[in-house]
């Protein structure tokens, strides 16, 4: 079966890529970095005023009203630009907890790591964090604390961040191909080496398949198809951080370019829904079971 968006889901995705263009493009992604651990409040209301954390909540409740998939298209988004804050925790509470659909509340989450993100500037916390411990982030973009018991997985949860692991791969393979056509070496562009270009590819069939389990994932809502969308688009993501950056040689790991900016907030996605075995040994158990 061949999958094709249709043309509200594409509007859907080209109207938030236009909106986070607009308030999060990369002037405001690097005042963010200059200012860690402050969540733009504005921002925050104006992705709620866009319909953002209450698209799945019906419209009798005042939401938009769609599914799964339009949330998992409007998150791959999210990743793309390196949106900040605890945005799929305070998602998934719309209509829960007060003032989160329209972007009033921040809401953190105990992730089944232990992790709490933006802990300080949430004003809602579910789960237990009482007790939680300041860590020394990667990520710039994503202060952490440690809360002594982590709390259940919702596979939703899983997916959202797999959909935001699938934007920064699909943004880090954009970048590298743009370097790889306009850096020169040896009086040509360096994709003409075949090393570069063998890299450029890995990374696109790895975002590809990736795609492909994560929309699939958002179609049938299995928890086996969530595992899988999840393994897959955390390698897309980090080894294509990684491959970007060995693209782009001494320059991705400066400040100035947001490469590294990806694998940092990849690393901290991965440990959000509980670590990677977690899905693994899920999965091993579907294909263990024996039919009913």
């Amino acid at each position: 079966m061949r999958f094709q968006l249709t043309e509200d889901q594409r509007a859907l995705r080209e109207g938030v890529r236009e909106l986070l263009t607009r308030r999060f493009g990369p002037q405001a992604l690097r005042v963010a970095v200059e200012e860690p651990g402050r969540l733009d409040r504005a921002l925050w209301r104006e992705l709620g005023a866009a319909g953002f954390f209450a698209l799945r909540l019906p419209e009798e409740r005042g939401g938009v009203g769609l599914g799964l998939p339009e949330a998992v298209l409007a998150f791959e988004e999210a990743g793309r630009a390196l949106l900040p804050g605890p945005l799929v925790a305070t998602h998934l509470a719309a209509g829960g907890v007060p003032g989160a659909a329209d972007g009033e509340a921040v809401v953190a989450d105990v992730g089944g790591s232990g992790l709490v993100e933006w802990l300080a500037e949430a004003d809602v916390v579910r789960g237990e964090a009482a007790g939680a411990v300041p860590l020394r982030s990667v990520d710039p973009l994503t202060p952490l604390h440690r809360a002594p018991e982590g709390a259940g997985v919702d596979p939703a949860a899983v997916l959202l961040t797999a959909a935001e692991q699938l934007g920064s791969a699909t943004r880090v393979c954009e970048l590298a191909a743009q370097h790889a056509r306009t850096r020169e070496q040896f009086g040509r562009p360096i994709g003409a080496f075949q090393a570069v270009q063998h890299l450029c590819a890995e990374m696109l069939v790895r975002t590809e398949t990736a795609r492909a389990a994560v929309y699939a994932a958002a179609v049938t809502a299995d928890p086996a198809d969530v595992d899988t969308a999840r393994l897959l688009a955390d390698e897309a993501a980090a080894r294509g951080a990684r491959d970007c950056l060995q693209v782009h040689g001494g320059m991705g790991f400066t400040w100035e370019f947001e490469v590294h900016l990806h694998l940092k907030r990849t690393w901290v996605r991965t440990h959000r829904t509980g670590s990677a075995t977690d899905s693994e040994e899920r999965m091993a158990a579907e294909l263990l079971a024996e039919p009913a």
